[in-house]
């Protein structure tokens, strides 16, 4: 067991813990302190040393005593508003749950949509939804159509078309869009939309994915409220497997993946003995090529490895950022913006490798282009100064 004594003396908060320094050097005891002092040493269960702390020391490293006998704050418990705010997700309306936990009253028509999405959103996603400048496409036609398609595959036919996975063939709940477009957009100014304006957005790409709700297109002049949210059904709602809805989903999961077969494995004992190693049966034969392969070809193998020289092509600045960084950056932190002082106190190489690297706030990597890192370094110039160098 551990020592509890020695132990809480080294408990420090994550908030001080950096002033303070900490060596494991052995497990030895009375380790000597360069003032002669002996240090005792505690074993922990996993191993592991603990130093408590002698004069002022802990082993042979000082100690900082304002933050061993700061005062840790933990906060408090949050109130039922505060709560409230942060408990925005909306649960899928299911038998389970037929009134959607969380989703609020309010309504949208697909018109005002329309005018959101090519106020707020186009410069991301495309014209109706067709995506770009790396970001997901949100429609690409009928999506009771394009459901069909989710089961395509190439390999049976490398010619055929692929899976199309957009948010009207693909997602199985409409309240993840919901969510997403209440929470997370419009990038960077998310949480600015209001309820009605989130149904408006929501009864829009509804629109442009050519859905229906309750046997009635969402046209045009549909208006979107939370009594016709409530009866929507993705095409996609059932065709994901296990099924992880209903009171018997954890059972139904694992006995699911209990059957290898149910996931394109082959277990060489399938229900008889569980199985650790060399559980796939073999299923290609391999005809191996005897005295090394054929060597004499005729005409000869050409194994010249000379490609031809990149052509190197000038930047142009501004063309670059009219095709790959207006349709974000027009709108927020935009060339020569006052905006951009917010981000180069930590120096231009910082600035330099999130640009290069992403963001987590959204910024793809080199916004989605394939410019060298020469040439983005020389865009994030222009954005910063404003001037073409």
């Amino acid at each position: 067991m551990f020592k509890l004594e020695a132990y809480n003396k080294l408990l420090v908060s994550a908030s001080v813990a950096a002033v303070v320094a900490f060596s494991v050097v052995g497990c030895m005891e009375g380790t000597a302190t360069p003032s002669g002092a002996a240090t005792s040493v505690t074993l922990d269960i996993d191993g592991g040393v603990s130093y408590p702390v002698v004069n002022n020391k802990t082993s042979a490293y000082y100690v900082n005593p304002q933050a061993t006998g700061a005062k840790i704050n933990n906060g408090r418990v949050p109130n039922a508003a505060e709560l409230a705010r942060w408990d925005t997700d909306l649960q899928p309306v299911t038998a389970l749950s037929p009134e959607g936990h969380g989703i609020p009253e309010g309504s949208g028509s697909v018109e005002d949509g329309e005018t959101l999405y090519e106020a707020q959103c186009v410069m991301c996603h495309g014209d109706f939804g067709s995506g770009g400048g790396g970001y997901p496409a949100l429609s690409k036609g009928n999506a009771y159509d394009l459901q069909k398609t989710l089961t395509n595959n190439r390999w049976k036919d490398p010619e055929a078309d692929g899976p199309t996975r957009v948010f009207g063939s693909y997602w199985p709940q409409v309240t993840t869009m919901w969510w997403y477009i209440k929470d997370g957009m419009p990038h960077p100014f998310s949480s600015s939309l209001s309820i009605d304006e989130t149904y408006a957005l929501t009864a829009y790409i509804l629109n442009i994915n050519e859905m229906e709700i309750d046997g009635v297109e969402v046209d045009d002049e549909y208006v979107l409220d939370r009594a016709k949210f409530l009866k929507i059904k993705m095409p996609n709602v059932d065709g994901f497997e296990p099924n992880i809805a209903g009171a018997n989903a954890l059972p139904g999961v694992k006995a699911y993946f209990g059957k290898a077969q149910n996931f394109g494995g082959l277990n060489l004992n399938q229900g008889a003995v569980r199985c650790m190693t060399d559980c796939q049966e073999t299923s290609v034969k391999i005809k191996r090529i005897q005295n090394g392969g054929i060597k004499d070809f005729l005409p000869p193998m050409n194994v010249t490895r000379d490609l031809p020289a990149k052509e190197v092509v000038a930047l142009d600045v501004k063309k670059t950022y009219t095709e790959n960084c207006a349709m974000c950056h027009s709108a927020f932190l935009s060339p020569g913006s006052a905006d951009w002082a917010g981000y180069t106190p930590k120096g231009i190489d910082k600035v330099y490798a999130n640009g290069i690297n992403g963001t987590e706030g959204g910024m793809p990597a080199k916004g989605g282009t394939d410019l060298s890192d020469a040439d983005f370094k020389t865009m994030v110039d222009y954005l910063i100064s404003g001037k073409v160098k």
